[in-house]
């Protein structure tokens, strides 16, 4: 019976060794997570931090110069077409409006009392036409006057929302000098960024850019480089770039801060995987393990270009496709079965 016993025990412990790759599989497998080598552009993108502001930008100013009496609106306030936004005290508008107004009768009772004159043949045809040219000059002088009265007020000239509030009450102002900066909504919305010049001159209109505001978490908005300064901010020097943005639906207010990334389309792509993914770096020479088919993890020797964020340029050793392993290299061997975990 032992015989017997013993005999069985061997041929189980034969199967089990010809099985033995089965085995070493299901049991012994590393578990890593992967991810596939994708392409990027050579060169990094180009980003940005901006404002959202309407895309037609007016500067209000009164046609006079005058103390401001009031201002009806503040920044960022919303106003319609024709809508009271600021007046001049009129004091000295009406005063100078009323003194053109008496200048222009008097010269009109002039001019009836020369033609009565002449008539009479006591006045002369030279005073007479003097006295019409006084009377013309007189009449000008009016309508110019109540022009300008007519203008010591600011209305808006259409739908829009206050950029900017330049002025105060009882702030003395000059003659065509801003008081106020409307944005005309009607016209679609832009971001208005500033670049260096190292990154402007990698940039031409027409370029697409992708835009996120914090004010719309989760969602990307496209946009195209629609303007770029050609001189810099004698303040900053800094070179503004104008992005018109697609609000999709979206209602966007003056003021929203915008992350902008635009492509560097000229560069060349390359390749690149996860900084995560590189073991036993030395200055641009690394190691990757690469997924092969049946599941081994086959280790491979890379060169390394820019660090591009989270992720890295390889220069050689991988091609676009390729499975690298991103979590559980450090603790594998060349040519270990390897178990993929779901998301990698």
């Amino acid at each position: 019976m032992n015989i017997r016993i013993l005999a069985l025990v061997v041929m189980l412990g034969l199967a089990a060794c010809g099985n033995g790759t089965d085995t070493t599989t299901t049991t012994d497998a590393a578990p890593v997570r992967v991810t596939t080598v994708e392409t990027a552009p050579a060169a990094e993108t180009i980003r940005a931090i901006g404002i959202i502001t309407p895309a037609d930008e007016v500067r209000l100013a009164f046609k006079t110069g005058g103390v401001i009496q009031a201002i009806h609106v503040e920044q960022g306030d919303r106003v319609r077409r024709g809508q009271l936004l600021a007046t001049l005290a009129d004091d000295e508008v009406a005063a100078a409006a009323a003194q053109a107004e008496a200048i222009a009768g008097k010269s009109a009772r002039d001019l009836e009392r020369g033609r009565a004159l002449l008539a009479d043949e006591v006045a002369t045809r030279e005073q007479v036409e003097d006295l019409e040219t006084a009377h013309s000059v007189a009449a000008a002088a009016l309508r110019s006057a109540l022009f300008n009265a007519r203008h010591a007020r600011i209305e808006a000239p259409g739908d829009g929302v206050v950029q900017g509030r330049l002025a105060e009450p009882d702030e003395l102002v000059a003659a065509g000098q801003p008081v106020l900066v409307i944005g005309n909504t009607g016209d679609g919305w832009i971001v208005r960024a500033a670049l260096s010049d190292r990154d402007v001159v990698r940039v031409k209109a027409g370029t697409a850019a992708e835009v996120t505001l914090d004010a719309f978490t989760g969602r990307k908005f496209t946009a195209t480089v629609a303007e770029i300064a050609a001189a810099a901010d004698p303040q900053t020097g800094t070179y503004e770039l104008k992005l018109a943005i697609d609000p999709q639906g979206e209602r966007f207010v003056q003021g929203l801060v915008a992350k902008v990334v635009i492509a560097d389309h000229d560069a060349k792509s390359v390749s690149v995987v996860p900084v995560t993914a590189l073991l036993e770096a030395d200055g641009r020479a690394a190691l990757v393990f690469v997924v092969a088919e049946g599941g081994h993890a086959r280790r491979v020797a890379v060169r390394t270009g820019r660090l591009l964020g989270e992720r890295i340029e390889i220069v050689m050793g991988l091609s676009p496709g390729d499975r690298v392993v991103t979590e559980g290299a450090a603790w594998l061997n060349d040519n270990d079965i390897v178990r993929v975990l779901d998301g990698g």
